[in-house]
């Protein structure tokens, strides 16, 4: 379908981009990549009157070393956090999660932050910025602020941003050497996932984080406190659809994808070393 008719600003700063946004207001869309975004309006699920152009914003694409997480900015391509060396040394669960993304014209294109902000529970960041307990900085008209990653998907492809902000940067604690795992099943290589799963051992303790089983990207709770609890790790992956509203479509029923989660969960709770 052709998207309903809309304004264009190319912003040439990331001021530029947040005067826009205050000044339309939820009428705004920010475009990076345009890889969800351009789909949304052309099935006329959004609609902006004013698409604020940021793709070109070079100061919002880098991975540096913040110390005691990696700093990467919202405007860096999936392709750099894929093949970065940092990245797959201190947070290699999200490298490998962002290797599973689309195909490679995709990631060439694609942004981290632009796939966290659309807030989709089947698109793979979310899942691993979730298991790893990163967060988001965001600017808007009243400053900074820092988001946890469980705070920001609020619903069906809603995140808790002001129409008015905008993401800058994205935080990922290390976590050098510790057992992690990313599992998705999909039908063909660069499909959505028709269940995920990302393990990532935090301190000795397993979490967990699920794709495409509920309205919002969301932690698998049950596993985790069955684990805590003392459960194997084979009987806490049976928990992985307590508590979960997967839905039924052409790609799979309900009963499939809570099997599926419960298998996912289990192999990647063995890859990731957790007993």
């Amino acid at each position: 379908m052709i998207p309903v008719a809309f304004d264009y600003v190319r912003a040439e700063s990331a001021d530029a981009a947040l005067a826009a946004l205050a000044e339309h207001g939820d009428e705004a869309k920010l475009m990076a990549g345009g890889h969800s975004l351009l789909p949304m309006m052309k099935l006329r699920l959004a609609y902006p009157s004013v698409v604020v152009d940021i793709g070109r914003l070079d100061d919002l694409s880098y991975v540096n070393d913040g110390g005691d997480h990696i700093a990467i900015g919202a405007l860096t391509k999936h392709r750099a956090i894929e093949t970065s060396d940092m990245v797959k040394e201190h947070a290699p669960l999200l490298a490998h999660a962002t290797s599973q993304v689309g195909d490679p014209q995709v990631r060439h294109r694609g942004t981290i932050g632009g796939s966290l902000a659309h807030a989709d529970a089947a698109a793979d960041h979310p899942a691993a910025l979730l298991a790893v307990g990163g967060s988001v900085v965001v600017n808007g008209p009243n400053g900074e602020r820092v988001i946890a990653a469980g705070d920001l998907f609020a619903g069906f492809l809603e995140s808790s941003l002001d129409p008015t902000e905008m993401i800058t940067e994205v935080r990922i604690p290390k976590h050098s050497g510790a057992g992690w795992s990313f599992q998705k099943f999909n039908r063909r290589a660069q499909d959505w996932a028709i269940v995920g799963a990302s393990v990532q051992q935090v301190n000795g303790a397993a979490q967990v984080s699920l794709v495409n089983m509920h309205p919002t990207p969301v932690r698998a709770t049950a596993v985790e406190e069955a684990l805590a609890g003392g459960a194997s790790a084979a009987d806490a992956a049976e928990q992985a659809h307590v508590g979960m509203e997967p839905s039924s479509d052409l790609n799979a029923s309900v009963e499939f994808r809570q099997h599926l989660a419960r298998v996912l969960v289990g192999r990647g709770l063995a890859e990731a070393g957790i007993a």
